[in-house]
């Protein structure tokens, strides 16, 4: 059984900038492609970065564009998300999810992804 842990959530103030980590057990990270969404209170989860299988191609939502990057080390199965220039917009939780399928591009869509983390907080405050 696939399980994804996400960490590294805090209270920081605008213009700072967090890791968030998400550590895979259970399966290899290897091979697959990783995305990162978030969940604003009242608001629908949302694609915010994403990484193909081989970490050649990331993809992120324009919201974050520039600010946020993604990364992956598979021989850690670990998925990261570097957050700089936070702004109080970006609070929400924030999940890790793997797909289905392997070897793919990046993937944008939620449907796309089987297994997801618990998510990490993080707040923003201006």
């Amino acid at each position: 059984q696939v399980q994804l842990v996400e960490s590294g959530g805090g209270l920081v103030q605008a213009g700072d900038s967090l890791r968030l980590s998400c550590a895979a057990s259970g399966r290899t990270t290897s091979g697959y492609a990783m995305g990162w969404f978030r969940q604003a209170p009242g608001k629908a989860r949302e694609f915010v970065a994403g990484i193909n299988w081989s970490g050649s191609n990331t993809q992120y939502a324009d919201a974050v564009k520039g600010r946020f990057t993604t990364s992956r080390d598979d021989a850690k199965n670990r998925v990261y998300l570097h957050m700089n220039s936070l702004k109080p917009e970006d609070t929400a939780v924030y999940y890790c999810a793997l797909p289905r399928s392997r070897y793919t591009d990046v993937l944008a869509g939620m449907m796309s992804y089987a297994d997801w983390g618990q998510g990490t907080q993080v707040s923003v405050s201006s």
